[in-house]
């Protein structure tokens, strides 16, 4: 089960538990930290202004992530859907986005082409193409034909069929925390000013062909990047090494991961749908 906030704190920032609780109830009655700093510090064990901002500010994140936790766990619940595993995991996430992208598969959606597909019938059309790559997908397609339901072709039924496939594959939690961990060190950030926007953009001029590490951009840079494309100035996109080779129906590092996660082979019948899917 989940350890108290006060015993993560403790272990976060290496102190006595006690000296986290007497912090945590002295910000609770509405002492500020330069307060505690200075005229508490029996209270709290003497520690310093750096440590007790650290634990204000993630005490607050903490009591978030747990509000949020609680809230995905009952939504999950409600829909009957909470496995034993998936509420350990959900217990286990320590930071909001391990936490969002666990939620992802049972968060209330609006209604995408992969739910239109459902609602048409082709999720046993997509489950099927996964689970036995040995089938021709237009000859399984054939079956979920339903011009009723506005499937009146066999590519109608495999279009479907992709849209519930990249869901399957956008939804995957331990996946997507390894691609954006891999984005986040080796993807590259370039900003382009739009062509006629030179004289508008004037204050975006260092960003006019700019390109960097995302992983080494500061928060000013970033946002200014950002306010600039906001602004309609600059074109953004994140790139990665490798992506040049999409062009040639190839596979990067990012596919081929994608590819394994779901055991997708090179060389049976269904393989060039589901690498076309990748």
């Amino acid at each position: 089960m989940l350890l108290s906030i006060a015993n993560r704190l403790s272990n976060l920032l290496n102190v006595n538990i006690s000296q986290v609780e007497s912090t945590i109830n002295l910000l609770d009655e509405g002492a500020t930290v330069p307060f505690i700093a200075r005229y508490r510090k029996e209270a709290t064990g003497g520690l310093d202004d750096t440590q007790l901002r650290l634990l204000a500010e993630k005490l607050i994140y903490l009591r978030e992530l747990d509000s949020r936790r609680e809230t995905i766990l009952n939504s999950i619940r409600e829909q009957g859907k909470l496995t034993d595993e998936l509420e350990s995991a959900i217990y286990t996430a320590d930071n909001k986005t391990t936490l969002e992208d666990l939620y992802l598969p049972y968060k209330p959606k609006r209604r995408t082409k992969a739910q239109i597909a459902k609602e048409a019938g082709l999720e046993p059309l997509a489950l099927s193409l996964l689970e036995n790559q040995d089938q021709d997908p237009n000859t399984l397609a054939e079956q979920f034909i339903n011009t009723e339901k506005n499937i009146n072709s066999v590519q109608d039924a495999l279009e479907g069929a992709r849209y519930i496939i990249l869901d399957i594959f956008a939804e995957n939690a331990n996946l997507l925390a390894i691609l954006r961990n891999k984005l986040y060190n080796e993807g590259v950030i370039t900003a382009k000013v739009v062509s006629g926007k030179e004289e508008d953009g004037i204050k975006f001029t260092d960003y006019f062909d700019h390109q960097e590490l995302v992983k080494n951009i500061p928060s000013h840079r970033a946002l200014a990047i950002l306010r600039g494309n906001n602004e309609g100035i600059l074109s953004i996109a994140v790139e990665y090494p490798e992506q040049h080779i999409l062009a040639r129906g190839e596979f990067s590092q990012y596919e081929n991961m994608i590819s394994n996660e779901f055991e997708i082979s090179e060389n049976l019948v269904a393989s060039s749908f589901l690498r076309d899917c990748v």
